[in-house]
């Protein structure tokens, strides 16, 4: 995730986010379920430890990616990253094995996640695309302005 050096403090906080971000939706499932089966007070419980797994995911990620260090587009890159890894190899993988066990199901999870992964990360592609566009385009403006305030500080100062 946020670095591939063999750091253990950078492992277990990669280590730690996953369980905690899995604890949020799994806690938000369990949620869900009980909502339907009437029992609110249970629900209620379920999604209040659920943000709280969240604020302690966000936690993990402020360590991983210090925000004085992340744009957005690097947040970009990593985005495409991770989700061209789960279509070319991570879905590949396990939907292989889903149908070596005969898993019908889990594998036409598979075959929809990786469908989506690609989706997912054409978007993010398209979207660095436009950024990259807008920020050379603002990046010609500011130089036309600094261009300006030198031209006109250099006529000031031939005045003086």
């Amino acid at each position: 995730m946020a670095s591939t050096t063999d750091s253990v403090t950078i492992q277990n906080l990669e280590a730690a986010f996953a369980g905690e971000s899995m604890a949020h939706i799994k806690y938000r499932y369990f949620a869900k379920l009980a909502r339907a089966a009437g029992a609110i007070d249970v629900a209620e419980a379920f999604e209040a430890t659920a943000d709280q797994e969240v604020a302690h995911a966000f936690g993990h990620l402020d360590l991983l990616y210090p925000k004085e260090k992340l744009t957005p587009a690097k947040a970009l890159e990593i985005a495409i990253e991770g989700e061209t890894y789960e279509y070319t190899e991570m879905y590949p993988k396990f939907r292989h094995l889903a149908l070596e066990e005969g898993n019908a199901a889990a594998v036409a999870e598979y075959d929809e996640q990786i469908a989506e992964s690609k989706e997912h990360a054409a978007a993010f592609k398209r979207t660095l695309e436009i950024a990259a566009k807008r920020f050379a385009a603002l990046a010609k403006v500011e130089e036309r302005h600094a261009n300006h305030y030198k031209a006109a500080l250099d006529k000031l100062n031939a005045a003086a």
